[in-house]
Formats: structure tokens, sequence, C-alpha cells
């Protein structure tokens, strides 16, 4: 019995310390999230830009970032989203409306090998589009070039980043999805239902399973040289 109590307590900690470091050993993307705005504030948006279509007076922000892929981790443009601030001086037109659209950037540690921002601070414009226009399109009204890739993901704001598209950036600090940011960079480009879960992915489930297995087959062995 004083043989078996070392093994099962060693086996008991070794799986709470890997599941303990699950969270350390997630990854963040790199990509272009989409942001509704409201009162001065941001809100990770529920649709893709493709599908959303935005009322008059709207406003609409993206924000380029190393990011965990979820509303709660998201890196938000950084600027009010303020309606009159961008569109005020723009005069309402018969069957359009007013989209006012911020396109932060980021920084320059987000921004790919080679690369760099084409400007420091948030980028504003007023789009005036087509009553039934989406957010996508009044983006591309004021910030051309766009980049998608095949799966409809948004990939460059105004050329930027030159290439690259919701690349895994691995081992950040904290907890992130599983999923890639095609899930909620979809809530940020293709309109996709968003990812979840910052828990230990199956590889570790797996791991964790097969250092349990081998510390339960070395109790065994000790039971049965103890008769």
């Amino acid at each position: 019995m004083r043989r078996r109590l070392p093994a099962a307590a060693a086996a008991l900690g070794i799986v709470l310390a890997l599941l303990a470091a699950a969270p350390a050993l997630a990854a963040g993307y790199r990509y272009w999230s989409f942001w509704d705005g409201a009162g001065g504030r941001w809100s990770y948006a529920t649709q893709g830009p493709s599908t959303a279509r935005p009322a008059d007076g709207s406003v609409q922000g993206f924000r380029f970032a190393v990011s965990k892929d979820a509303a709660a981790e998201a890196a938000t443009p950084r600027t009010e989203a303020d309606f009159e601030a961008v569109c005020g001086g723009t005069a309402p037109a018969e069957g359009r409306k007013r989209i006012a659209v911020v396109i932060d950037f980021g920084v320059p540690q987000d921004a790919p090998e080679g690369d760099a921002p084409p400007q420091d601070t948030p980028r504003t414009a007023c789009a005036q589009v087509p009553p039934a226009a989406t957010a996508a399109e009044a983006l591309a009204a004021v910030a051309k070039p766009l980049r998608y890739n095949s799966a409809a993901l948004l990939c460059a704001v105004s050329g930027y980043p030159k290439q690259g598209c919701g690349e895994q950036i691995a081992d950040t600090p904290s907890s992130a999805p599983a999923a890639a940011p095609s899930a909620s960079a979809s809530a940020s480009a293709s309109g996709g239902a968003s990812g979840d879960g910052g828990g230990p992915s199956l590889g570790l489930l797996a791991g964790i399973a097969t250092i349990a297995a081998l510390a339960v087959a070395g109790v065994l062995r000790s039971r049965r040289r103890a008769r």
C-alpha cells in the first residue's frame, strides 16, 4: 500500500500540472476583426461584413491585430465609435445611406514580417452606399483594394497586409480557442459563427490520458511486486 500511494499521487500531480498548463499552450491569430459601434463603444460583430446590412447612421469598425479568436479577447479599434465625428460633415443623399467606417491597421509589432501598418492611427471615412449595401460593400467603397481568401475571409484592407491571411501565432501566453479565426474572423470577414473554447486541445487530452494510463500500469506493477 505504501508503494502504491506515491505512484498514484505522482500520476495525479502530472495530470493536474498538464491541465493547468493547457491555456499557456494556446495560440492567437493575426487577422482583421469586425466590430459594430454604438454610443462611442465597440461590440464584436455577430455577423460578418458580407452578410451584415447596417442601417443609415451605423458605425462599422475593422481592426488588424494578433488576437484571440473570441469577443472578450480580440483587440478593438483604437478610437471611439462616433458617427457624427466621421459622417457629420457628409450631407445625406436621397437613395443612399451613410455608414461611418473605422479602419485600424494596428501596431507595428502585430504586422507580418517585412510589412508595416500604413499609418499609426485609425483611418475613418464616411461611406455613402445604396440602402441594401452590406458592411463589406461600405468598406470597399472607402478602402480599396481589399483581399479575400477562398473561404471569403477578409485578408487585407487598402492592401494591408501584403500577404498572409489569419495565420496562427503559436505559444501566446493566455488561453485561446483551438479553432482558426475563420470562425470569428467570419464575424470578421465572411459571416460564419464564432468559435469558442479555451480548454485543452484533443492532442493534449490524449497525452494526459496516456500519462495517466502509464501511471496506473506502474501502480499495478507495484502491487504485483508487493504480493
